[in-house]
């Protein structure tokens, strides 16, 4: 069923050499978990490029242990401490600014580029990545939120491939890559439900940013966190399973699983559903795109069917959490709404973060600043960027009404 634009190629073959690998966003959860891949199998790897944002300490640290030939991070001051960190035998060539990040993405002897920068600013390097024709490792869903279809037209007039890391389109990978178009039904998503299924509209009035981080199941960053915990997560990954396997949001469902052990299904016309299961260890995804089309052995936990004892699966509460309904209306709605939905999560999260919005207030605001939000074409990257800067602005003027 797979796409030239997206999940690899059938020309993709056995890897032969050290794979040249960027990594960005390699201080994040992410970034630093593939490193522990790249750690796990030094021969197949040859890190070319680290980018990190703020977290220069924990850069310097990778730096030093894989020695690449690169290194970026978001402004000048955090280069020259980085130099500083770094011993003088090692003398990398050392970035600064987003625009370093594309940059990198753009080096023309990397084999492949792990996108994992959190957020709307990971889509500028992701579409130089695919420009250039290198195949992308794709953590940053909100690439393909913001512009699937300019990714989609990118990739295939370079030849660049999409692997998806996250874990449930991962999942869908797996369980469709022998089959055809014409004989799957639907996609299903499935969600963990976050930390606070099955609590009350009362209680969740009153989550404190610490509630909402604590997942019960994953190990992931604080925005993530906080989109699993209000299933705006799922809906960005409904939007950015449509642009992947190139689907109407009809034909992508979700349900809530909470033990976090089947990933995402496929079903066909003949009623075969196609599961995948695995721990839940984002580092088995990872390995996954990273190693394609070989797999590897990892340090992970396996799974005991008898000690779990039995699955269980049910609708999402689209009431109690709206913002799976939401991220569905934008995609349906038109090209750009998505842009404005994404915009307003991010803000909507970093004030809730930082105290200064309510948990309900998060899909509260996105709503608001999608319902004053007529679609519009968005053609090319600049205008994606100019509407998202456009969106969140507006976030920020709206969220004064919601704030405690």
């Amino acid at each position: 069923m797979h796409t030239a634009y997206i999940s690899p190629l059938p020309d993709r073959e056995t890897q032969t050499a050290p794979r040249r690998l960027v990594v960005l966003g390699s201080t994040g959860s992410i970034g630093a978990q593939a490193l522990d891949v790249v750690a796990e199998h030094p021969e197949r790897f040859d890190v070319l490029a680290l980018t990190g944002g703020r977290n220069v300490a924990l850069l310097a640290a990778q730096a030093m242990r894989f020695r690449p030939r690169f290194l970026a991070v978001l402004d000048q001051p955090l280069a020259a401490e980085l130099r500083e960190r770094l011993p003088g035998d090692y003398t990398p060539e050392i970035l600064s600014g987003p625009e370093s990040f594309v940059e990198l993405a753009e080096l023309s002897e990397a084999d492949m580029v792990l996108s994992s920068i959190v957020g709307a600013a990971g889509l500028p390097p992701t579409f130089a990545a695919v420009r250039q024709g290198t195949d992308v490792a794709l953590a940053n869903k909100e690439s393909l939120v913001l512009a699937g279809g300019l990714i989609r037209a990118a990739c295939r007039e370079s030849g660049a491939a999409l692997l998806p890391v996250d874990s449930e389109h991962n999942a869908l990978f797996q369980a469709s890559c022998n089959e055809t178009a014409a004989s799957l039904r639907r996609l299903i998503l499935t969600a963990s439900g976050g930390p606070f299924r099955g609590r009350d509209r009362a209680f969740l009035e009153t989550v404190t940013p610490a509630q909402a981080l604590a997942h019960p199941n994953w190990s992931m960053g604080a925005k993530i966190s906080i989109d699993s915990a209000t299933l705006m997560n799922k809906g960005l990954e409904v939007i950015e399973a449509c642009h992947l396997y190139g689907l109407p949001e009809s034909r992508v469902a979700t349900v809530v699983h909470p033990q976090s052990i089947v990933h995402s299904l496929a079903e066909y016309v003949d009623g075969s559903l196609l599961a995948h299961l695995g721990p839940p260890d984002m580092r088995v995804a990872i390995a996954y795109c990273l190693c394609y089309p070989e797999r590897v052995a990892l340090s992970v936990t396996p799974i005991d069917l008898v000690r779990l004892g039995g699955l269980t699966f049910e609708e999402p509460d689209l009431a109690l959490f709206p913002c799976l309904r939401l991220a569905r209306e934008a995609f349906a709605a038109s090209p750009s709404h998505p842009v404005v939905l994404n915009a307003a999560n991010e803000v909507a999260v970093a004030l809730f973060l930082s105290g200064a919005l309510p948990f309900l207030g998060i899909p509260r605001l996105i709503e608001r600043c999608l319902d004053r939000h007529d679609g519009r074409d968005i053609p090319d990257l600049s205008s994606v960027l100019d509407l998202d800067h456009e969106a969140r602005e507006r976030a920020r003027e709206l969220s004064g009404a919601l704030r405690d």
